[in-house]
């Protein structure tokens, strides 16, 4: 009889995988041995192996509950205390008002960005153009909002098409009930025009996700391990932004222009175009949907474009905390837009909130490799070496870890070390910053690699939509690798042979300065 067979059995981790619930249940009894009986550093490395492995599995069990049940279980043995893992959570507390309130507050926008996207879809005749569109919109949006949200968005978008014009095609009308789920009133015909649609909204999406990173590494709000690494440096907004210029932007041109090359060549998945009767589906549907708009769904649309400027101007200008500015964005919208009930706001924490655990689970973790000193002698080797192979040394290596675990797992463990480093003397003030942007290129850009490296693509991955339009763990990753090589590879390189000599110039034109000239003041800034 099966270990997992009785009720209790069929309770531990829900619907996962057999093998996967035996597999966390051997890790949590072999921790405890090693820690007593082994070795604690040996035991902090196991825990850190198994606590990635959780990340790398996030589509057999979403890694809050496996990696929980690990955190707790290090609490629990006295590999770290729960005073540090709340100092670890105060400290970064910023990113958490971050994924809280920004990203509930962009879901208030959510018809606003909606409303745009349709009307490129419909609009935008030539896929290539389409495509450069979707990819460089999701870039903006995802520099000002959040890569999470944006992505919730485009999906959004891409499961009402779809689920338009399987209801057209199943001989149905625009305001009538249907389950696009199954294809058994479709023709022929229709089936055909599906599969094309398919492969259309398989290559948007993939381009749109990628977008999200594009745009999300050049901004403190873009990704949530950015946030972490502005703190600990002491930058603002417009600081951060141009401090990570001599990478982002050669890397987002590339970026564009793979999008251009792959849909071009119709190579790795991408070129398909939308098949006509969809397309003349998806524009009735259009001028439906206009006809049926209000004067106060107008006034509503106007109103989160507003919004949306404020939210730009404040955080370019810094006019407060991000997370805070996310709260304005959800009071003035619901305030203006009439959504008063308790229940309507508290979908918009939905999406948010999962992560946030999640990441409070990180900062467990990371309290672990600090007083266990785990990655001490690796951090000991790369600052060994000299000048730019110190700097490359760390864009390949997060680059790496990112891209089988999770960036922002990644990144908080690196910024914190770099951080100890430079408040212990080690390194200076230049190399201390230069790190920091080699950590938060390397944690953004090579991790477009697996769905497992940026949180947009596992939420892509695990979505509605995904096994509508076939789009498998293996064929993501295959979409991904041309953009993985030429983004990866012109990030090295700017990393290598720009960073260093264009950051000179931005001090000389003072354009950046020194947030602070001590290391105590990082500290004190940083909760650490």
């Amino acid at each position: 009889m099966s270990l997992f067979a009785s009720p209790a059995g069929r309770n531990f981790l829900g619907n996962s995988a057999e093998w996967y619930k035996m597999t966390i249940l051997a890790f949590l009894i072999i921790n405890p041995i090693l820690f007593f009986a082994v070795d604690p550093y040996v035991a902090g490395w196991v825990l850190v192996l198994e606590f990635i492995f959780t990340l790398a599995m996030a589509l057999k069990c979403y890694p809050l509950q496996p990696g929980g049940l690990l955190a707790i279980e290090a609490v629990a043995m006295g590999m770290t205390s729960p005073h540090h893992v709340a100092t670890e959570i105060i400290g970064n507390f910023e990113v958490v008002l971050l994924l809280i309130f920004m990203v509930a507050g962009i879901y208030f926008m959510k018809s606003l960005l909606l409303f745009v996207f349709t009307k490129i879809v419909v609009n935008v005749r030539n896929k290539v153009l389409l495509s450069l569109l979707f990819s460089a919109l999701a870039a903006f949006l995802s520099a000002f909002l959040d890569a999470l949200t944006v992505t919730a968005v485009v999906i959004s978008i891409s499961v009402g098409f779809y689920s338009i014009y399987h209801k057209v095609a199943s001989g149905k009308s625009f305001d009538t009930s249907h389950d696009h789920l199954h294809d058994g009133d479709l023709d022929k015909l229709s089936e055909e025009d599906l599969e094309g649609f398919r492969a259309f909204l398989r290559s948007l999406m993939m381009h749109a996700a990628i977008g999200t990173a594009l745009g999300g590494v050049m901004t403190t709000v873009g990704e949530p391990q950015n946030i972490i690494i502005s703190t600990r440096a002491g930058w603002d907004f417009i600081e951060f932004f141009l401090r990570m210029l001599p990478v982002t932007l050669p890397v987002l041109i590339t970026g564009l222009l793979t999008c251009i090359l792959v849909e071009v060549t119709g190579k790795f998945g991408y070129g398909a175009k939308i098949p006509p009767k969809v397309l003349i589906i998806l524009q009735d549907f259009d001028k439906f949907e206009s006809k049926r708009r209000t004067k106060r769904d107008n006034a509503a649309l106007i109103t989160q474009a507003l919004v949306g400027v404020w939210l730009i101007i404040g955080l370019m200008f810094g006019a407060a905390e991000v997370g805070l500015i996310g709260l304005s964005v959800i009071v003035l919208i619901t305030a203006l837009n009439g959504i008063t009930e308790e229940h309507q706001i508290g979908h918009a924490f939905e999406e948010a909130l999962p992560f946030t655990a999640l990441l409070v689970v990180f900062f467990a973790i990371v309290a672990v490799i600090s007083d266990l000193q785990l990655f001490t002698p690796i951090i000991n080797f790369v600052l060994s070496l000299e000048g730019t192979d110190q700097i490359t040394a760390f864009y390949v290596v997060n680059g790496a870890l990112s891209a089988i675990s999770d960036n922002v797992f990644v990144a908080t463990i690196y910024i914190g070390e770099v951080s100890k480093a430079f408040a212990e003397g080690t390194i200076s003030r230049e190399a201390f910053e230069l790190m920091a942007v080699a950590i938060n290129t390397g944690t953004n850009i090579p991790s477009v690699a697996t769905p497992n490296g940026q949180a947009a693509f596992l939420f892509l991955l695990t979505s509605a939509l995904a096994p509508l339009i076939r789009l498998s763990y293996m064929k993501m990753v295959v979409m991904a690798l041309p953009y993985t090589i030429t983004m990866s590879i012109v990030g090295y390189l700017a990393v290598a042979f720009l960073l260093e000599p264009m950051t000179a110039k931005l001090y000389e034109h003072n354009l950046i300065t020194h947030y602070v000239s001590d290391a105590d003041a990082v500290v004190e800034k940083s909760g650490h």
